[in-house]
């Protein structure tokens, strides 16, 4: 048997909210074996403007490769950066 959940908290704010869970275990409050995967459809990922300098020469070769594989090359620049950085994850 097991033992019965706690009842969370309730929070003023978000960050008071955060702070409690990243402290505190969720399976002291929830049971998670009865969880069920949820699916979020309409959720977008959010996505932050930069500017990035590069040569004219190497812009020209991404854009050439993106034509290539018929994407836009900013997605191509996304995709590569993407990869690398998943390949090198230790």
């Amino acid at each position: 048997m097991s033992k019965p959940k706690k009842t969370p908290p309730k929070f003023k704010t978000e960050s008071k909210e955060r702070a409690f869970w990243e402290s505190h275990d969720s399976s002291d409050y929830m049971d998670w074996k009865q969880a069920q995967p949820a699916l979020f459809p309409n959720l977008k990922p959010s996505t932050k403007t930069i500017s990035l300098r590069l040569p004219e020469a190497l812009l020209e070769r991404i854009k050439i490769e993106a034509n290539k594989r018929d994407m836009p090359y900013q997605s191509l620049i996304k995709v590569w950066l993407f990869e690398d950085i998943d390949r090198h994850r230790t």
